[in-house]
């Protein structure tokens, strides 16, 4: 599984560019803008080709799963420990049938204890960050881990092996894709590397 974070600064004909990839593959894409509002998101996700809503995850205003056929919505680390304690207020508002609820980790120790159950789980950083400058990769190995989590943090084409080995069971992209010249073709060829590893 590859799941790509948005950019949090919007970037040149994202939208153009977003739709391009879901076209070339893209099976999982975050919707992570902190600084946009509700409405801002509204009118992201309306300018995006509705046949990929599906594969939209969002990150902020979770209310939009009621109005947009989503894939599903993401808890910060922050987000979690302020609302997963009592999960069952949380959901009640939100259509969450058929649904994935997934999280952001920091600490693998701290992912092998939580008691909810997420479909997936972000973990980083695992190497040092191509997006945050001096965000310094831990080289977390969670082989003894039993959950899907998906490895974060400086990956590209040429360490996914290593991130795989590692024990995770998919990457999260961010600068490998967005801070090039051509994030289409980028994402193409981190694809293929990931496939034939």
């Amino acid at each position: 599984m590859i799941v790509l974070i948005a950019p949090e600064e919007d970037v040149l004909n994202e939208i153009g560019l977003l739709n391009k990839l879901f076209q070339n593959g893209l099976e999982c894409f975050h919707l992570r803008k902190p600084l946009k509002s509700y409405q801002q998101h509204v009118e992201y996700l309306n300018q995006i080709d509705i046949k990929y809503h599906n594969k939209i995850v969002v990150h902020d205003h979770h209310k939009l799963i009621n109005e947009y056929n989503l894939k599903g919505i993401h808890f910060q680390e922050q987000k979690r420990i302020d609302h997963i304690d009592n999960p069952g207020q949380y959901f009640k508002p939100l259509n969450m049938f058929g649904k994935t609820i997934s999280s952001s980790f920091h600490d693998p120790e701290v992912l092998a204890d939580c008691e909810f159950e997420f479909d997936y789980h972000l973990l980083s950083p695992i190497f040092n960050s191509i997006s945050k400058q001096g965000y310094q990769g831990q080289g977390f190995d969670v082989n003894h881990i039993d959950k899907y989590i998906i490895g974060m943090g400086g990956i590209n084409s040429k360490n996914i092996s290593e991130t795989l080995q590692l024990g995770y069971k998919g990457i999260g992209i961010l600068g490998a894709i967005w801070n090039t010249k051509d994030p289409v073709n980028s994402f193409i060829t981190l694809k293929q590397s990931y496939n034939q590893s």
